[in-house]
C-alpha cells in the first residue's frame, strides 16, 4: 500500500511540475527579464547580471526563512499563471469550435464559405474540361497526368478551407461539423445524440486513442493561451514577440493535426461500433446482416433524443 501511495505521489508531483510549475516558471522568468531590460536594453546581459547580483546581495536573502518564503511565492505565482493559462486555453478551445451566432462569427463563416465556393467552382471547371485519353482494361477512364495533378491540387486547396461547405467560423469547427455531416449522410444518425451512448460502449483501446487526440487539441489550445501571454509581454520586451510567433506556428500545426485525427477517430468509432450500439439498445437483432442502415440510424436518433 505504501509503495502504491508513493508511486501515485511521484506521478502527481511530476504532472504538477510539467503542467503547472515549469511553464509558469518559464513565463515568470521571461517577465522578470523583460521588465528589467525593456525595449531599449533588450539584449543587455551585463545589465541583467548586475540586477541579479544586487538582488543576491540583499541582506534579507541571508535569512533561510525569507529565502524559503520567496521560493514558495515563486512556485505559487508560477502555478497561478499556469492555471490562468489553462482557463484561457479552455476558452480558446470553445472559441475554435463555436457556431457562428454573433455578427463577427457570421461574417467569418460567410467569408470562408465564399472562398470554399470559389475553389469548389474552380475544381468543377477543371473536372469539366478534362479530355479523356482512353479507357483502361478494367473500364476505368484514363485522363492526362497533368490534368489529374491539377484536379488533386484544386481539391487540396478547397479542403484546406473545409471538407464541406463551411458552417462555422473556423477550420476546427468545420472539421468536426464535417464528421457529423458525413456520419448522418452515411447512416442517418445524429452524431450529437449518438456519441455519449457510443462512448460508453467503446473498448479501452479506442477510448485511449480518442482521448489522446482530444488531449493533444487541449494542449494546443493551452499553448495558444501562452502565446497570448507572451504577446502581452511583448509590449514591454519585444523579443517576447518572437516566442509568440513560434508558439502560434506550433499551435496551428498541432491543433489542425489533433482535430483532424479526432474527427477521423470519431467517424471510425461510429463505423466500427455504431451497429453494435444499435444491437444493444434493441433496434436490430444481433444476427442481422449488413451495415448500419439509414432507417436504423433514424430510429437511434429518435430514441436518443427522447422526442426533444
Amino acid at each position: 500500500m505504501n509503495s502504491l501511495l508513493a508511486t501515485l505521489g511521484s506521478k502527481l508531483t511530476e504532472r504538477w511540475l510539467n503542467l503547472l510549475v515549469l511553464p509558469g516558471a518559464l513565463f515568470l522568468a521571461a517577465t522578470s527579464v523583460g521588465t528589467a531590460l525593456g525595449h531599449r536594453h533588450w539584449h543587455d546581459v551585463d545589465r541583467l547580471r548586475t540586477g541579479l547580483d544586487d538582488l543576491a546581495a540583499h541582506a534579507a536573502l541571508d535569512r533561510t526563512g525569507t529565502a524559503a518564503l520567496l521560493v514558495a511565492l515563486a512556485l505559487l505565482t508560477a502555478t497561478a499563471a499556469s492555471l490562468c493559462a489553462q482557463f484561457l486555453g479552455g476558452a480558446i478551445e470553445r472559441y475554435w469550435l463555436r457556431f457562428g451566432r454573433d455578427p463577427l462569427s457570421r461574417a467569418l463563416t460567410a467569408r470562408r464559405a465564399r472562398r470554399w465556393k470559389e475553389r469548389d467552382s474552380a475544381l468543377d471547371e477543371a473536372v469539366g474540361h478534362v479530355h479523356r485519353t482512353g479507357t483502361g482494361s478494367d473500364g476505368a477512364v484514363l485522363i492526362p497526368s497533368s490534368a489529374l495533378a491539377r484536379i488533386q491540387a484544386l481539391t487540396e486547396a478547397r479542403d484546406r478551407v473545409a471538407l464541406r461547405e463551411p458552417a462555422r467560423p473556423t477550420w476546427y469547427g468545420d472539421r468536426m461539423q464535417a464528421a457529423a455531416d458525413r456520419v448522418e449522410a452515411a447512416y442517418g444518425v445524429d452524431l450529437a445524440a449518438l456519441w455519449p451512448r457510443l462512448w460508453l460502449t467503446l473498448p479501452e483501446p479506442a477510448v485511449r486513442q480518442i482521448q489522446s487526440a482530444h488531449d493533444s487539441f487541449t494542449a494546443a489550445a493551452r499553448l495558444a493561451a501562452w502565446a497570448v501571454a507572451y504577446a502581452l509581454l511583448a509590449f514591454w520586451w519585444w523579443p517576447a514577440a518572437l516566442v509568440t510567433l513560434g508558439c502560434a506556428a506550433v499551435v496551428r500545426f498541432r491543433a489542425r493535426t489533433a482535430v483532424d485525427a479526432l474527427a477521423g477517430l470519431i467517424e471510425a468509432a461510429v463505423d466500427v461500433h455504431g451497429r453494435e450500439l444499435a444491437t444493444r439498445v434493441g433496434l436490430i437483432p444481433p444476427e442481422a446482416p449488413g451495415l448500419l442502415a439509414h432507417d436504423t440510424g433514424d430510429a437511434m436518433s429518435a430514441v436518443f433524443r427522447k422526442a426533444d
